[in-house]
């Protein structure tokens, strides 16, 4: 990983280039992030920086943390998040990370936590066909099916879909690509959709295969 910057989704919008095309962006508030700490090879076992971002009422952190950022000198933060660059060394402690880290033009992956949509059968959850409703399928056509034989194996086999919670997990989008930067107003505008509802928090991180 080579550079990264933690932000809150805004929201979807259309923009203009320059040959008049129309093209749909989702619009992040990228930083300004601080480095709050710095993970070493002789005290960690590993090279990483730890990120902070959004700032948070000092009352509602409690005292560990409190001196934590005390030391950093970045006054409370809402959010951490560890990433393991491969020059760490070009960051120090109490350093802000800007959204002119990335550029137009750039490739890049965007993780988030998808919408929950709660408790969902199969057929929305897995994209799976619903019965016939013909021959005795009854008002259940909608159900997952055959579960398999009652001897053997007696049982269900692991992995088959279900009816279950639907979303509320991490999703990682590749291969995005960033249409423009407001280093002034620290907003970046991804090209296409990224996951989770508007306010939450994403990664933005360069391509691992087009970076």
């Amino acid at each position: 990983m080579k550079k990264a910057i933690l932000g809150k989704k805004i929201g979807m919008t259309q923009i203009f280039d320059e040959s008049g095309k129309v093209v749909p962006v989702t619009v992040v508030e990228a930083g300004p992030c601080f480095v709050v700490q710095k993970k070493t090879v002789e005290n960690d076992g590993y090279n990483a920086i730890q990120v902070g971002f959004g700032t948070a009422k000092a009352n509602k952190v409690n005292k560990p943390l409190k001196g934590h950022f005390d030391k950093a000198n970045t006054g409370a933060l809402r959010t951490l998040r560890e990433f393991r660059l491969e020059d760490c060394d070009a960051y120090n402690v109490g350093d802000a990370i800007q959204p002119d880290i990335f550029a137009a033009g750039d490739i890049v992956d965007v993780q988030g936590t998808s919408k929950g949509k709660g408790y969902a059968g199969p057929i929305k959850r897995f994209n799976q066909h619903r019965l016939k409703e013909t021959h005795g399928t009854g008002p259940v056509h909608r159900q997952a099916g055959s579960m398999g034989a009652c001897s053997s194996p007696s049982r269900i086999y692991k992995g088959k879909g279900l009816a279950g919670h639907l979303g509320a997990e991490t999703v990682t989008v590749q291969n995005l690509r960033i249409v423009s930067v407001d280093a002034e107003n620290h907003l970046i505008a991804v090209r296409g959709a990224i996951p989770g509802p508007k306010g939450s928090l994403v990664t933005i991180t360069n391509s691992v295969k087009k970076g």
